[in-house]
């Protein structure tokens, strides 16, 4: 099974043998792939839309992995059961996954992994599970086609943070390798083209912006 470098990526995060979730699984391909590749024991593929099940179910009988791979129907944690370990979440914004998570704490007792590579809201991401007793274990950047991706993986646990790394990543800001590089330039140019078109009255989005542009240049040494 080929699969894309973003969810090559995410798959790489994923510990052998535990019994994942994977929320909005689209095909399955990242489910099949973690199955043929024996890094998981089993794995639930999960989607709100029938369509995308009916592929999975499809691409998961053509592998005939129907004994590895059971399909659920449902929005987000209502297809989560309690002797599930890991859950995964790609392709999906920053706030749809943190709005996943926020009134439904009490269901993931059982929880001990969260691998999620949002498609924005990378900050907020990292505040919100380390709030709800999650630490960052590993953090990848991925370019696939033009768009760089962060997957990022919480392991459950306690550790404090200060607010660049929130911003940054901090296993990614500490690594600082060409692709954070490449990402954060393109994260400063689209801010300083921000503040040059926000209003004047917009105080508060211009200060964060200044603020956040301030970062990026002090990190990048620019």
């Amino acid at each position: 099974m080929k699969i894309n470098k973003r969810l090559k990526t995410v798959g790489e995060l994923v510990d052998t043998n535990s019994f994942c979730l994977d929320i909005g699984c689209d095909h399955a391909l990242l489910d099949i792939y973690l199955v043929e590749n024996k890094v998981v024991k089993k794995i639930v593929a999960a989607d709100i839309a029938i369509g995308p099940l009916n592929c999975a179910k499809e691409n998961i009988k053509r592998y005939h992995l129907e004994d590895k791979i059971e399909t659920r129907l449902g929005d987000g944690l209502e297809t989560y059961t309690n002797d599930i370990d890991t859950i995964i979440i790609s392709g999906i914004g920053g706030r749809t996954i943190i709005g996943m998570f926020k009134y439904k704490l009490s269901t993931i007792k059982n929880v001990k992994t969260i691998i999620v590579s949002p498609n924005n809201y990378q900050e907020d991401i990292r505040r919100f599970f380390n709030h709800i007793g999650f630490y960052i274990q590993d953090e990848k950047l991925v370019k696939d086609g033009k768009i760089i991706y962060q997957a990022i993986k919480f392991v459950r646990g306690k550790k404090r943070y200060l607010k660049s790394d929130y911003f940054f990543g901090p296993i990614l800001r500490k690594n600082k390798d060409s692709l954070f590089i490449e990402y954060f330039k393109k994260e400063l140019a689209s801010r300083l083209i921000l503040i040059d078109i926000l209003p004047k009255n917009y105080r508060l989005k211009r200060y964060i912006t200044k603020k956040q542009i301030n970062m990026i240049k002090k990190e990048l040494n620019i």
